[in-house]
């Protein structure tokens, strides 16, 4: 990955420096200190900058040469918005690149997560998808929640779900937790964690 180091007096300086330099604004580039020196003789700070269009063309490079490993032909479209990077990979295969319950994507993503955290020394937002798979199973796991719900409502009996991620939790608990009939509860160890879809006590 891609970066650029700049000196100058004092951080401020450092970072006019290098954005003029750069020809960008704050919000298009991830800074950190390298080195600070402060005594009576100097005063010197050393930065690190990596701008997130590097990111991006870090990233492209490292899936393209993780998809050529796997045989999988993929063509990706890539949309930012602040320091929240969303990857949609377009495949000849996208069965193998999703994987069982979405295993593969997940994995993917993480691992470029990390990947670009350690290098930047921050967090980097990164969304990863095949196609719509995430956008189509996210409209899959509301519509289950809400009808599940409706159920339980009507029966007054508890319903556990399937094991699901951390993920697909957390949008079974936000949808449900303005419902006047049911509540919501993860039970379970990982990597078998799922949630209970309970009755309200009248």
């Amino acid at each position: 990955m891609k970066k650029n180091y700049y000196e100058a007096k004092s951080l401020d300086d450092a970072k006019s420096k290098a954005l003029e330099e750069l020809n960008l604004n704050e919000e298009d580039v991830i800074i950190n200190i390298v080195e600070e020196k402060n005594s009576l003789l100097k005063k010197n700070v050393k930065i690190e900058v990596i701008t997130i269009n590097d990111i991006i063309n870090y990233l492209k490079e490292v899936i393209n040469d993780i998809m050529k490993l796997m045989g999988v032909e993929v063509n990706l479209e890539v949309r930012r918005r602040d320091n929240n990077i969303s990857i949609k990979l377009f495949s000849n295969n996208n069965a193998i690149l999703i994987g069982k319950n979405g295993r593969t994507i997940s994995a993917l993503q993480l691992l470029l997560r990390q990947m670009v955290n350690n290098q930047t020394k921050n967090h980097v937002s990164i969304v990863l998808d095949v196609e719509n798979y995430k956008e189509k199973k996210m409209k899959n796991i509301e519509y289950l929640a809400k009808k599940i719900a409706r159920e339980v409502a009507k029966s007054k009996v508890e319903v556990k779900l399937d094991s699901m991620n951390s993920y697909e939790r957390r949008i079974v608990h936000s949808i449900l937790s303005d419902n006047k009939y049911v509540y919501t509860e993860s039970v379970g160890e990982e990597p078998n964690r799922c949630v209970v879809i309970k009755p309200k006590e009248d």
